[in-house]
Formats: structure tokens, C-alpha cells, sequence
């Protein structure tokens, strides 16, 4: 998989070196660019930002700065666009436009004298130093991702996908992914000050880029480098030979068909501080261990995300998860789980 990250710090990505995600740039599963955006401005102060149009506090991330690194990373020209918000056809349109999984993608680093080359983030040579090796990004190896097998995932795979995070966007979720687990290539966009002009993603939907907007909770950040960390982990820890042990990511929160969080961990001592683990996890009865570790996932889901439960399909459940539901107050008679009144 291909990973474009555009920043004014890309230096706060260096951090995707380290355990894992420095593992697998060394095993080629992940190939990380990450590109300053200021290399694409053309002032002496290297300006990414000006005021909002009508008034307001803060500063918003000029379109124009944008538009030159995306056009040069996607391999699109610039192309003017109608009062209807569509592609002008009498435009220049000879660039190929990324249209999903058949896009074919030409970077600029990869075709050489772009001012944007970008800095690839490789895992450090394997000397012990744990440093962090810089290389033009056309001298870095890229690998095809493998399908996903979670239950969740689409059945093809996605080209390039160009993703924003923004607080107002959609909330990025385990399907989402799954989902983006299977692209070619994803590409990131990261906001600072207000955000980004709203005509950013809207242009480039329109020339049939696959563009994205998450948020990765209620609450803002001052930038999107800490929401593009986050997605990327979710995203890439689900690619085939990630994990050390791929088991590790079956049974976890939000995975698999029947979204629940995942029950409590426990490891030795059996005792510690007085306080012990529950007695069924040391029977040996593996039978009785997971259905207590599924009771107790239900029993945590109902506590802390009902939403979770009312999901769940009904005639999929077990006559022993239906028990425990019931026990919980809940109603399973229909399609999916209702609450029952509680006093």
C-alpha cells in the first residue's frame, strides 16, 4: 500500500518508523510519503493560509496551495469549473482522473523535478540505531495490498482514495477500515487553523477522485497529523502480515459481523495486590472461558454502548447470547435487540 500524507510539519510522521509500522515499511507491506505542503507555494513566506471570506477569527488553508500538490500527486491538470460545479469541458483534461479502483496514478516525485519530491518515511537500516533514513520518494519500493478476510470488508479493491480529517465530517469507524484496508493507495490531507476551503474536496470529488472526510470524534484538534495517525494505524494494522500474530485482530472492539466491544484482559499473577482474575479463566474449560468472555462482552456493550446492541441481528444470536441480553433488559424477539423499559 501507498501512503501520501501532505502536512506543514511532515516531520511529525517520523514517528511511523517505530514498532510495527516501522516493521512493515522494512517488509514492503507500506510505502509512507510525507510532503510538505509549503513546497508547493510560490512567496517568500511560503503562505498556505488567509482570512476567511466574510468575516471571523482564524485563518483558512488556501485552495490554490492545495490544488498545486494534489494535481501534482494525482497526475491531474487544472481544470476550470462550471456555475453547476462540474468539470468545465472545454478544460484541458488530458491528465488521467482517478476514478476509483481502475485509476492509474502517476506521482509527481515519481516523474522527477517537482518542487513537492516529498520525504519518504522508511524504517531505519538495521544497524540498532532506531534512526529514522530519509529518501526521495521516487527511490521507495511499493507493495499491492492483499485482501482483508474480516466479514466486513468490500469485495473489491479501491484505487486511490483521498482523505480530509475534519471534526464536522462523518465518524471513521472499524468498517471504514476494513474498507480502506483494501485500497492501492491512500492519500491524506492534513488541515490546520480553521480547515481547509471548503472547495477542496468538492473540486476533486468532481473530477472523480475518491475523496473522503472523517472525524475521528466530538472533539477538535489543532491539526489533522493526530486524526491521520490514528486512521492510518486502524487502517493498516488490518493489512496481511502487519501483525505479529494476525489472530490478535479477530477478537477485538467493533470487528467482525456482530460489532461489540471486546470483554477484559487479564495475564499473571492469578493474584496480585490481593486482587484476583476471574476464577473461570484459570478452569481450563475452554467452553465456559468463552462463553464468559462473550457475556461479559455483551454485558460491557450494554453498559457502555447500547447503540451497539441494537445493531445486532436478532436471528444470528445464540440461544445463550439471547439469555444474557435478556438477562440485561433487552427484548429479542424481533429483528434486532430492543431495550425494555428499566426502572
Amino acid at each position: 500500500m501507498q501512503i501520501d500524507i501532505v502536512s506543514v510539519f511532515p516531520e511529525y510522521f517520523d514517528v511511523l518508523n517505530l514498532s510495527l509500522f516501522g516493521k512493515a515499511q522494512s517488509k514492503g507491506l507500506v510505502s509512507v510519503h510525507a510532503h510538505n505542503l509549503r513546497d508547493w507555494t510560490h512567496d517568500v513566506h511560503h503562505s498556505v493560509d488567509d482570512t476567511p471570506v466574510g468575516g471571523g477569527a482564524g485563518m483558512v488553508m488556501k485552495p490554490e496551495v492545495w490544488a498545486e500538490c494534489l494535481d501534482d500527486l494525482l497526475g491531474l491538470e487544472p481544470r476550470e469549473m462550471n456555475a453547476d460545479g462540474e468539470s468545465d469541458s472545454n478544460s484541458d483534461a488530458s491528465a488521467g482522473v482517478c476514478d476509483g479502483a481502475d485509476a492509474t496514478v502517476t506521482t509527481s516525485a515519481a516523474a522527477g523535478g517537482s518542487p513537492g519530491n516529498g520525504t519518504v518515511v522508511t524504517a531505519a537500516e538495521s544497524d540498532g540505531t532506531g534512526d529514522a533514513e530519509h529518501l526521495p520518494a521516487s527511490d521507495s519500493a511499493s507493495a499491492d495490498t492483499v485482501p482483508n478476510s474480516d466479514s466486513q470488508a468490500p469485495t473489491h479493491n479501491l484505487g486511490t482514495v483521498l482523505i480530509f480529517p475534519n471534526p464536522s465530517a462523518p465518524l471513521f469507524t472499524q468498517r471504514d477500515a476494513t474498507e480502506l484496508s483494501h485500497a492501492k493507495r491512500l492519500m491524506f490531507g492534513c488541515g490546520r487553523y480553521e480547515g481547509y476551503d471548503a472547495r477542496i474536496p468538492e473540486y476533486y470529488r468532481a473530477q472523480g477522485v475518491d475523496v473522503r472526510e472523517y472525524s475521528i470524534g466530538d472533539y477538535v484538534l489543532n491539526g489533522g497529523e493526530v486524526a491521520v495517525s490514528v486512521m492510518l494505524e486502524a487502517i493498516t494494522r488490518l493489512l496481511p502480515g502487519f501483525m505479529g500474530n494476525p489472530e490478535s485482530i479477530v477478537e477485538e472492539s467493533y470487528t467482525g459481523s456482530e460489532a461489540l466491544l471486546e470483554h477484559r484482559q487479564y495475564t499473571r499473577p492469578a493474584v496480585w495486590r490481593g486482587m484476583g482474575v476471574p476464577d473461570v479463566l484459570l478452569s481450563g474449560d475452554h467452553g465456559k472461558v468463552d462463553r464468559f468472555r462473550r457475556d461479559e462482552a455483551l454485558a460491557r456493550t450494554d453498559a457502555i454502548r447500547p447503540d451497539l446492541i441494537e445493531q445486532l441481528d436478532c436471528a444470528q444470536l445464540s440461544k445463550a447470547d439471547r439469555k444474557t441480553l435478556m438477562a440485561l433488559g433487552w427484548e429479542v424477539s424481533a429483528e434486532h435487540p430492543r431495550r425494555l423499559n428499566r426502572e
